[in-house]
């Protein structure tokens, strides 16, 4: 698991990006959100850790739940 923080989102098209702790920052879907999360109160710097995988047009975060 990588660690990192919301960095915004963009909640009328259902993503957002991460910035993981070594300074990537990460796309993720609201798809790819752990239960734990409600992503229609996400604003940014919430604090979380995901996994990353490759996505159709880069490495994208998965599986991301809550810190």
């Amino acid at each position: 698991m990588t660690n990192g923080s919301v960095k915004k989102v963009v909640s009328d098209r259902g993503f957002g990006f991460i910035t993981a702790d070594d300074g990537k920052d990460y796309f993720f879907h609201r798809d790819g959100l752990d239960r734990s999360i409600d992503f229609d109160k996400l604003v940014g710097g919430e604090h979380v850790t995901f996994e990353v995988e490759a996505g159709p047009k880069g490495p994208r975060a998965i599986k991301v739940q809550a810190a």
